[in-house]
């Protein structure tokens, strides 16, 4: 066996390839556009490289075919935020062989600790959680847009390596509708909350407009930086600007009403985005979004191909959580869902097991456990005491508390 740096236009191609080939016979698995994976690992595409790096190998067997792939990253503002400097791996595939597996994360290893990273994360992404993050464990079904998928028998190989569950995620599920295609009510209790609070004085509900595009992205960007800076260490301001970009290249997907804001005296306090699932028309394309995929694009976008929604990111100020503010949310959904019949199923994912306010609200909705990922931390430094996410997070605040 031997490790391939991917340089050439060829280590490119059987970079991309290889999953294809890995999974042709699973039923479950949607090829990802080669031009989505491509833009990773572009500097001019994905921001991440303005304060990190990125290197990707493929491994070949003595016959000079392709067996495995791997990426490893430093994203130097993750890195700062833990107790040791970190890195990350991901794009992580390969054949059934043990051997292989260890070769592959012995090369990522190397590289990280040639740059005195003292740990290393995977599979992640080298950009935002919201995609490629985590490796499926359970729940082996066709994932949501930007939900991994791989083989059962990673889980394995990276254990008997060393990496070690850093922290779970949990994909829940819910039905939008029945198999009669008759709208499925929400729990009682939940649309109570939500009907009050909808009518109480200062409140008002809005869904998205591209008209008013701009307003929108200072609303999210507001609600998202006060409510997860309190919420977690290792935050990372969003950035307006991407956020922008972000919402103009997801335009052809993207469904106005389907993206909710609540407000209180007119100042933004919450918001939840639905995606529809995009894997459901991709799975149709093996990775090539060429002319005639375009045009099968639009036409399946226009006959309903897409059934499923996914939910992408949402946010509560701290000031508004536990008021009901996110039943009311999820009523306004609630009845845009009884006009858009297409819709049948409703994906919540992912959700930390450090976040057990976003999980009781789930299960509030109706929705029950489908799938779960884990990220693993791999300690290159063996001396280094390891914490599970949540662990280090009320660490964190206990050291605060005796230092205020």
């Amino acid at each position: 066996m031997k490790i391939v740096e991917v340089i050439t236009k060829q280590d490119k191609k059987d970079f991309i390839d290889f999953p294809k080939a890995l999974y042709k016979d699973d039923p479950f698995w949607v090829c990802q556009l080669d031009s989505g994976i491509e833009s990773v690992f572009d500097p001019a595409k994905n921001h991440t490289f303005s304060h990190g790096e990125a290197i990707r190998w493929i491994l070949k067997d003595n016959s000079d075919n392709t067996i495995g792939r791997i990426a490893a990253f430093i994203d130097r503002i993750r890195s700062a935020a833990n107790r040791q400097p970190t890195g990350g791996i991901g794009f992580f595939e390969v054949i059934e062989n043990k051997e292989a597996a260890f070769r592959l994360f012995n090369t990522a290893r190397e590289w990280h600790a040639s740059r005195r990273m003292a740990a290393m994360d995977g599979p992640i992404n080298f950009g935002e959680n919201d995609n490629n993050w985590g490796l499926l464990v359970d729940g082996f079904i066709q994932q949501g847009f930007g939900m991994p998928y791989n083989k059962k028998y990673y889980r394995s190989y990276f254990e008997e390596y060393g990496f070690r569950n850093y922290f779970e995620q949990y994909s829940y599920h819910r039905d939008v509708r029945d198999e009669n295609n008759k709208i499925v009510e929400f729990p009682e209790r939940f649309m109570k909350i939500a009907k009050w609070l909808s009518k109480r004085p200062g409140y008002s509900f809005s869904h998205f407009e591209f008209r008013n595009k701009e307003k929108y992205v200072k609303d999210i960007t507001e609600i998202y930086n006060s409510t997860w800076s309190v919420f977690k260490e290792d935050f990372t301001p969003l950035d307006p600007a991407f956020l922008e970009e972000s919402l103009e290249k997801a335009k052809v997907i993207i469904d106005e009403k389907l993206i909710w804001f609540a407000y209180f005296d007119e100042k933004p306090i919450a918001f939840f985005v639905l995606f529809p699932d995009l894997n459901q028309i991709l799975k149709h394309f093996n990775g090539k979004l060429n002319l005639w995929n375009l045009i099968r694009f639009f036409c399946f976008k226009f006959t309903h191909e897409m059934t499923r929604m996914r939910a992408v990111v949402g946010g509560v100020r701290p000031d508004h959580q536990n008021n009901g503010v996110e039943s009311a949310i999820f009523y306004h959904l609630y009845e845009v869902f009884k006009k858009k019949p297409w819709f049948t199923e409703l994906e919540l994912s992912w959700v930390g097991d450090f976040n057990s306010k976003m999980m009781a609200i789930y299960e509030a909705l109706g929705a029950k456990k489908a799938k779960m990922h884990i990220t693993y931390r791999y300690f290159i430094n063996s001396d280094l005491p390891f914490l599970r996410y949540k662990d280090e997070m009320s660490d964190k605040q206990l050291i605060k508390s005796e230092l205020s």
